[in-house]
C-alpha cells in the first residue's frame, strides 16, 4: 500500500521530468504537481504545500545547493534530489542544505519507490533526532534557570542547597506554576533589587 503523498517535481528537463513522474506513477502516488524552474522553489511549495519534493538538477550549481539550504530552513521537507554527476563538495553541500537522498546517475522510474521511501524515512529520522536536541537543550535551558535561582535562594536565605530546592519546588506545587517560571521570577526579581 503506497500512503497518499503530494510530490512535487521539480525539473527543467521535460523528458527527466516525465520518467520521474512515470516511475511515482507506477510505484501507485497519484497526487504529483510539476513546476520547471528551481526559482521561485518556496513559493512553489508553500502553494502546492506538498509532503515530498523530488528534485533534479543533472549538474547541481554552487547557486541550486544554497536555493535549497533557504528551501529547506524555510520549509521542511523530505527532498530528493537527481544529479547526473557530483563531487564530494556538492554532496556535501546537499546534505547540509536538508537534502534527505541525493541520488547520483539514478535516474531510472523503477527506482522511484525505494528512492522515496529512503527519502522519508531519513528525513522522519532527523526530524526525530532535531527534536530530541531541542528537547535537551530546552531541558539544559531550564535546569540552568532552576541552578541559578536556587543560588540566589540559597545565598538570601541563608539554605542549604536542597532545602532552597525544596523551597523552590514547593512554591511552584503551591502557586500551580513550573519550577522553571519560579526560577525566572526569582531572577528577575533579584535583577531588579541589585
Amino acid at each position: 500500500m503506497v500512503p497518499n503523498l503530494r510530490i512535487l517535481i521539480v525539473d527543467a528537463n521535460n523528458l527527466r521530468a516525465t520518467i520521474i513522474e512515470e516511475g511515482l506513477r507506477e510505484a501507485g502516488y497519484r497526487e504529483l504537481v510539476r513546476v520547471s524552474a528551481t526559482t521561485g522553489l518556496v513559493a512553489a511549495i508553500e502553494q502546492h504545500d506538498p509532503d515530498v519534493v523530488v528534485i533534479d538538477l543533472e549538474d547541481p550549481s554552487r547557486d541550486a545547493l544554497a536555493d535549497m539550504f533557504l528551501v529547506s530552513r524555510h520549509i521542511r521537507r523530505p527532498i530528493t534530489m537527481f544529479v547526473d554527476q557530483s563531487d564530494s563538495a556538492s554532496i556535501e553541500a546537499a546534505v547540509e542544505a536538508g537534502v534527505s537522498a541525493y541520488i547520483v546517475d539514478g535516474l531510472k522510474k523503477e527506482r522511484m519507490q525505494p528512492i522515496l521511501q529512503t527519502c522519508i524515512s531519513r528525513f522522519n529520522a532527523f526530524r526525530k533526532l532535531r527534536e530530541e536536541l531541542d528537547e535537551a537543550r530546552s531541558q539544559l535551558e531550564e535546569r540552568k534557570l532552576v541552578d541559578k535561582a536556587k543560588g540566589i535562594v540559597m545565598r538570601m536565605k541563608n539554605l542549604p542547597e536542597e532545602e532552597a530546592y525544596a523551597l523552590l519546588r514547593r512554591t511552584a506545587m503551591n502557586d500551580k506554576r513550573k519550577l522553571v517560571d519560579i526560577a525566572r521570577s526569582i531572577i528577575t526579581a533579584a535583577e531588579v533589587l541589585k
